[in-house]
């Protein structure tokens, strides 16, 4: 089946079975459960399983699936079998972070070229990738037929920037502007606020702190020092 007529949820949760085999091919391990699957992704096994129809049949009962196979299968649905080259937009100080990120490649991704306004700053920071003036941004993209790319401007550039990604065919985008980007439906967008992220867990950490009831007990009133 081709992703395209797979849901969105569901390649989120492709993508993190495919990391948990990753590690389990890391670890050499050959066989695993659905029920140690799902725990492993955070999933139930029904959902796991339900996930698994859109790959075809695999698994056999009594022995669980085949991790090599597994593996093979949710690449080619993710279109890992082959390097995706990304390009990134501003490399700043969070996109120059992006750049020495060595997680991309492990994952099936390759950064083949980095573009800013002050490219020369940025060599200068030692980043291997190439990068490049933003104005050479739109035909370079056409030029390697790059479909994916990693924003990270300042807000106030985020959308005209965005525009630009889009004129020269990029179709997905993971944008660590702080900003809603408007772009074409058959364009995806996912969108990283990291105050807002934070903001999220500094809720939870403190509605954790709220919860916990004060344990010290105060003594018996026998046992109270007289006044």
């Amino acid at each position: 089946m081709g992703k395209d007529k797979i849901p969105g949820k569901t390649i989120y949760r492709l993508s993190i079975y495919h990391r948990c085999l990753r590690r389990l091919e890391d670890a050499e391990k050959s066989t695993i459960s659905s029920s140690a699957l799902a725990k492993a992704a955070g999933v139930n096994p029904a959902q796991l399983r339900r996930d698994l129809t859109y790959l075809g049949t695999f698994g056999t009962r009594g022995l669980g699936y085949s991790v090599l196979e597994l593996t093979t299968a949710i690449a080619e649905i993710l279109g890992r079998a082959h390097l995706q080259p990304v390009v990134l937009v501003g490399a700043g100080n969070l996109g120059a972070a992006l750049l020495r990120y060595e997680g991309f490649h492990k994952e099936g991704f390759e950064v083949v070229a980095a573009f800013d306004a002050a490219p020369d700053k940025v060599a200068r920071r030692g980043i291997s990738i190439p990068v490049f003036d933003v104005k050479e941004m739109p035909e370079m993209v056409k030029k390697q037929s790059v479909r994916l790319a990693i924003l990270s401007v300042p807000v106030e550039h985020a959308q005209s920037v965005a525009n630009d990604l889009v004129n020269a065919g990029i179709q997905g985008i993971l944008s660590f502007s702080p900003t809603v980007l408007q772009v074409p439906k058959e364009v995806t967008v996912n969108s990283v606020d990291l105050a807002l992220e934070l903001e999220q867990v500094s809720l939870f950490v403190k509605s954790a702190d709220q919860a916990v009831p004060d344990l010290r007990l105060e003594p018996p009133l026998s046992e109270k020092p007289s006044p």
